[in-house]
Parts: structure tokens; sequence; C-alpha cells
């Protein structure tokens, strides 16, 4: 690969998640800033997170007319540490921080919600982690759970936001311990709940443990969600209902590539990366780590 200071870098950032894998394309101009040429999601769906990852990056190739030798760094987030292909690998906190303020420069925080755990991230302007805190891989807060509640009630993770604004009556729902929160669900189900009401319950209990996840942090500002439950607008409904009942100092929001995040954050890292080290008349080696 080759790095030239002076003009714009094409980079490739690519996360792989415990459910999907993110690839998006980058053309980085140094301080003259980066744009996002193309994103793309992919569910893993019981395929080889590897193989998927490395289909993914030639898709998104083909699509910009990119040849993969003259890229100025492909790197790599989340679980994709295995993938031969990259220049080098990037911590999922650092990453989701960056991707957030390229999406949102006004923020300074960040909720990455996975789909085993959720992580609340504090910031500076300069993409700077601050401090963190993560809930447990048992928490009845994962985009997983979600997903176990959605095949439950027969419904799609599109329809779960919709119908969580329908709710008028809100479903106490467990915020301890998945299987507590799926055995309540059950019970409701039994009673005669309405789905919406439930569904809201679930929101209200997920947004509660993720507005402590700032607090804990002290943060104030705006925040940005991240990963795939961004778009979950019943989600981000009871996130925000949440902050307004805690004082209305966090500014809960989600962009239309809130999913990307990590992987744009990781591309961004990776142009910064390249630069520094043609600064130093450094040569990239692919397999490295950052």
């Amino acid at each position: 690969m080759s790095v030239q200071q002076a003009q714009p870098l094409d980079v490739v950032g690519i996360d792989v998640g415990s459910s999907s894998v993110k690839v998006a394309v980058l053309r980085d101009a140094g301080s003259a800033g980066a744009e996002l040429r193309l994103g793309r999601v992919e569910r893993i769906r019981r395929r080889d997170p590897r193989t998927l990852a490395q289909e993914l990056f030639h898709q998104c190739l083909a699509e910009t007319g990119l040849d993969a030798q003259r890229l100025g760094y492909v790197a790599t987030t989340g679980d994709a540490e295995e993938c031969e292909f990259r220049t080098g690998h990037f911590y999922g906190m650092t990453t989701h921080a960056r991707g957030a303020l390229f999406l949102d420069p006004s923020v300074r925080s960040v909720i990455d919600i996975g789909a085993l755990h959720a992580r609340g991230v504090q910031i500076d302007a300069q993409a700077k982690v601050l401090g963190s805190r993560m809930t447990s891989q048992c928490a009845s807060g994962s985009g997983q759970f979600l997903e176990n509640i959605c095949r439950y009630l027969g419904i799609t993770m599109e329809e779960i936001g919709p119908l969580s604004l329908r709710s008028t009556k809100p479903e106490t729902c467990s915020s301890i311990c998945a299987v507590l929160a799926e055995t309540d669900v059950i019970n409701m189900v039994s009673r005669g709940i309405p789905a919406p009401d439930i569904i809201k319950g679930i929101h209200k209990s997920m947004a509660g443990r993720y507005l402590k996840l700032l607090t804990s942090l002290s943060a104030e500002g705006p925040a940005l969600v991240t990963g795939g439950l961004a778009s979950d607008v019943g989600l981000m409904s009871a996130l925000r209902e949440a902050a307004q009942a805690a004082g209305g100092k966090i500014d809960l929001r989600a962009h239309p590539q809130s999913v990307l995040a990590g992987a744009i954050g990781a591309g961004l890292w990776g142009a910064f990366r390249a630069r520094k080290l043609a600064q130093k008349g450094l040569a990239l080696t692919v397999g490295g780590r950052a």
C-alpha cells in the first residue's frame, strides 16, 4: 500500500460485531476533513464473520472502483483481529468515539449498543476517551435481547420501534437479568398485555440502564447513540424521556449512519496512523496493531 501525505487517502474501516459486519469506505484529506464514500451493513446469520468481512470489503471496493493495493489503510475493529487483509486493528471504544464525532462534531459522549452489551463513553473534541462504563453480558439491555423478544412476540426488529410509540400503558420489565426479563414478557403475554405496552416497558428498562452509564461518567451535553439500535425510534424516545426525567442535562441523539460509527472511526484512525508513519518515513505492514 502506498501513502502520499499531500494526497487524500482512500481508507476502509471494517467493524465485525456479534451479529453483523459493517464496512465504511472513506476519503480522508487530513486537516481538510474526510468524506464517507460508501457504507454497508450485512447480518452474519450463521456465516463465518471473517469470510463475510472479506466478501463485503471486496464488494465495497468494486462499487467505489478502488484498488485494494492502492488503499491508504485497511483498519479493523471489534472481532476482526484475525482478518488477514487488514493493515491494523483498533479498539472498539476509540473507533466508536471517533466515528461518533465524525457523524456529529458537537457530541461529547457516546452510547454504543451492541448485540451483547452496551457501553457509555465520554469524549473530548478530539475524540479522546475520557472515561467509559459497560453493562454486563447478562443484562437485559442488548440488541440480542431485543431480537429474542421480537421472535417471541412474532414481530420484526423494524416493527418494534413504531409499536413502542403506540403504547398507552407501558408494563414494567426486569432491568436486572435478560432471563428474568424474558420470563416477565412470557407472563405479560399470558395476561393479555398488548405488544406495544410490553415493548415500551422493555424500552424504558433499557433506557434507564443506558442513561446510568452516562450519568456515572458525569456526562452532560449531546450524546450520540451508535450501533444498530440507534434506528429504533421507540428506544430513542424512551431514552429522551429518561434523560428529561433525570433533569435534561443530556441530549440523546441518533444519526442515520450510527450503525457505521465503529467502521467509520476505524477508517479515520487508520488514515491518521498512515499519515503519522509517512511523516516518519516508515512503511505500512499488513497485520499491524494500534
